[in-house]
């Protein structure tokens, strides 16, 4: 899957997930390091699980953030 972000500096999600668990994991565009380490720290863990830790993490003074996007995404399957 591919998810087009939205509010943040990322561009996109690319999401793979087999039986509700996340398999890999790639954002493209933002913060390089951290996304590398946030894709890390879901890979292996289940969708639901991501989807309760990170929705509505906000960024700055934003009202979104690239987690957020990631359970928006998770949220849409």
């Amino acid at each position: 899957m591919v998810y087009q972000t939205q509010g943040v500096c990322s561009k996109e999600i690319q999401i793979d997930v087999e039986n509700g668990i996340i398999k890999n994991l790639n954002f493209v565009g933002g913060c390089n390091g951290n996304l590398k380490g946030i894709a890390e720290l879901a890979k292996g863990r289940t969708v639901d699980e991501i989807i309760e830790k990170f929705s509505g993490l906000s960024c700055g003074n934003r009202p979104t953030s690239c987690p957020d996007q990631l359970a928006r995404a998770l949220k849409s399957l």
